[in-house]
């Protein structure tokens, strides 16, 4: 034994435990727990808050098809503009504009769009604009520019290009535009170029430089910052979209695939949702469809999980009217889109919904595993309609594992409308794989919650936390506090690693100029964004997981907020990958709390690696203009010999989570 690193590990225990009583926890990395899921953290996309047109999705025009109800919202006209619908050349985006001479040759004819809160455009990057068009009364030119409708300069427009249409039948127009500076709210103009007329249709502008460089793709940024949190699962399109405010506009995910140019519009449930935060342009383009979805959970290595509507309208807002959903005798057509996209997903190219993947660019299987029937719903109207779902699924596809819901709440309470147990019971009965549990609660619920897995049934479906955020009580923002409460109750879900199999947490994007919700993971305008410190939160733990549970007690209790533990949630796990010990603790007080690990089966001394949140400002948050104001620091700490086992002390600062990697 180094005496001289034992006397120096007891004098650091000594000054710890000067000004507090040391926090002594045990940590056996001797005998392996549960395995921890590779699905255990991951991400959970719907398209609220602008996260689909106008935030990941690439598109940078608004109603590029005028298939808005109404059909030049997001477009001024000038001149001669006509709105038709005949002769289109996409049976499901019939609408199309004709512009026409204006009569005088010092007058125009023309377009403006502008787009999502305007158009953001960086210095050097090249933007592709493409056009469907024809000239059917002989050659036709546009003029195409992006312009600054408020510059002081000379000219409003900052580049131009012009396109000559020759042909009378519908035909695809490309140039690249490169634009010299930057501008978060620029703007798409058309000029009618000439006399001659031109129709043009799914008229589009996309950055050249998308996420892995896709035509039809993610905006870079934003899909990097989902790529960095390492996901093991990926859920998506929703939420409540998925059933829709009614029927007609639930989620459909065969009307997301084939040609872009060819996906109908479909309405957002959050378009009228917030009357005090309405937009009223807020619609689906569905440009990002299943295809996209399965695609970019293969980029960033997610497993792929699609929730698919039970033939429910939105519970909320029909609460218990029949006449608003499915009849039980009129499911077959729901039951169907749940077959039919698992043979989208998984089947040969030789089945009719696998050719519609290969013929989209991917022969190959997106080797889907999961598959979710409803969104937070709840009662018999969802018990009764979801068994022909599961009878069906485990009749043609036994391995899918099913994912129910046990509805909005996360417990029953007095009066409880949603059954939160009933919902449990069900479950079960049904045999479902994964129960998606959702809770939106405030600090003292966290705190309070941290054992909340410690005494589920072990027997029957598996956790799936779907969605879950503190939202702090009369403050409803990304503030630093909330974000490390989560990390606290976050290591409940590493302690039942045995019954919790995945988490995401929710919402994940926002658009700083239309947000509807907060908070959310991940904030943008139109040429910045910014993560959140519950995303850095995330990160940490994702980053972070290892692969099996290892014991973690004080006083012989797990560390979750118990009597005695002041405020310390805490837990261990081994990472096979790297013979690493990682434990995690939040320290949930405003005082900073000393602590002892005795590491059982480990000896002799070493450096570990830290990785500390830590801000002194319990409502600050990143912003775009301070957008790494509280972020992850690294650190080393030294582990000393202990009595028969290796010692790590630390002092943890107020409000503050800390994560260790020690060597084993």
């Amino acid at each position: 034994m180094n005496k001289k690193l034992l006397i120096c590990g007891l004098v650091s225990a000594m000054a710890l435990t000067s000004t507090a009583q040391t926090n002594v926890m045990e940590v056996n990395t001797k005998k392996l727990g549960a395995p921890i899921q590779s699905t255990m953290y991951g991400i959970f996309f719907e398209d609220i808050n602008y996260a689909a047109d106008g935030g990941l999705y690439g598109e940078l025009i608004k109603n590029r098809s005028f298939e808005f109800p109404q059909h030049l919202m997001g477009w001024q006209s000038f001149g001669c503009v006509d709105v038709e619908d005949d002769n289109a050349p996409f049976e499901r985006c019939p609408h199309y504009v004709v512009l026409s001479d204006p009569g005088h040759k010092d007058r125009r004819t023309g377009l403006v769009n502008e787009g999502y809160f305007g158009i953001g455009v960086e210095k050097g990057e090249a933007y592709r604009f493409s056009v469907w068009a024809k000239a059917p009364k002989g050659d036709a030119a546009i003029r195409v520019q992006l312009i600054d409708e408020n510059s002081m300069e000379e000219k409003q427009e900052f580049i131009e290009e012009e396109i000559s249409i020759s042909s009378s039948n519908w035909k695809k127009y490309t140039i690249t535009l490169t634009s010299p500076k930057t501008d978060k709210h620029a703007k798409l103009r058309i000029f009618l170029k000439g006399t001659n007329s031109v129709a043009l249709e799914h008229i589009s502008l996309f950055p050249v430089n998308t996420f892995k460089n896709r035509e039809n793709g993610m905006r870079r940024d934003l899909a990097q910052a989902l790529a960095d949190l390492k996901p093991g699962i990926f859920r998506f399109p929703g939420g409540c979209i998925v059933e829709g405010t009614d029927l007609d506009t639930r989620y459909q995910w065969k009307n997301t695939v084939g040609p872009v140019e060819n996906r109908p519009l479909n309405g957002n449930r959050w378009e009228h949702t917030f009357d005090y935060r309405y937009y009223p342009d807020y619609y689906q383009s569905y440009g990002l469809g299943f295809f996209e979805f399965f695609q970019l959970s293969e980029d960033i290595g997610a497993e792929p999980l699609p929730i698919l509507s039970v033939g429910l309208a939105c519970q909320y807002q029909n609460w218990n009217d029949e006449s608003a959903h499915v009849p039980m005798d009129e499911l077959q057509p729901y039951i169907n889109d749940c077959l039919d996209l698992i043979e989208f997903a998984n089947g040969p190219v030789t089945s009719k919904w696998g050719k519609v993947r290969a013929d989209m660019g991917h022969p190959a299987s997106f080797n889907m595993k999961y598959i979710g029937v409803g969104n937070e719903q709840w009662g018999e109207f969802y018990y009764e309609r979801l068994k022909p779902f599961v009878a069906a699924i485990r009749a043609k596809y036994p391995d899918i594992k099913i994912v129910g819901t046990s509805g909005p709440v996360p417990e029953d309470v007095p009066d409880n409308t949603y059954r939160f147990e009933d919902g449990w019971k069900a479950m079960k009965a049904q045999k479902a794989d994964l129960v998606d549990e959702h809770y939106y609660r405030d600090e003292e619920w966290f705190l309070t919650h941290g054992l909340r897995y410690d005494t589920y049934d072990r027997k029957g479906p598996k956790v799936f936390a779907g969605e879950y955020a503190c939202h702090g009580k009369g403050k409803k923002w990304n503030h630093y506090e909330a974000a490390i409460l989560e990390a606290a109750f976050m290591t409940g879900f590493e302690r039942n690693a045995d019954i919790v199999h995945m988490t995401t947490p929710a919402p994940l994007f926002a658009h700083v100029d239309g947000w509807q919700w907060r908070p959310d993971q991940i904030w943008y305008d139109n040429t910045d964004m910014f993560k959140t410190v519950s995303y850095y939160v995330q990160q940490m733990y994702s980053t972070n997981a290892g692969t099996n549970v290892l014991s973690l007690t004080m006083d012989k209790k797990p560390v979750a907020n118990q009597a005695g533990q002041n405020g310390l949630f805490a837990s261990a796990a081994y990472d096979s990958k790297t013979d690493e010990v990682i434990i995690k603790i939040a320290n949930t007080t405003k005082v900073s709390q000393p602590v002892s690990f005795n590491l059982t089966g480990m000896k002799g001394t070493r450096t570990a690696q830290t990785l500390t949140l830590f801000h002194n400002g319990m409502d600050d948050e990143n912003t775009i203009c301070k957008p790494e104001l509280i972020t992850p620091q690294k650190g080393t700490i030294q582990v000393d010999e202990g009595k028969g086992s290796s010692l790590l002390l630390d002092d943890l600062p107020p409000m503050s989570f800390r994560i260790y990697r020690i060597r084993k």
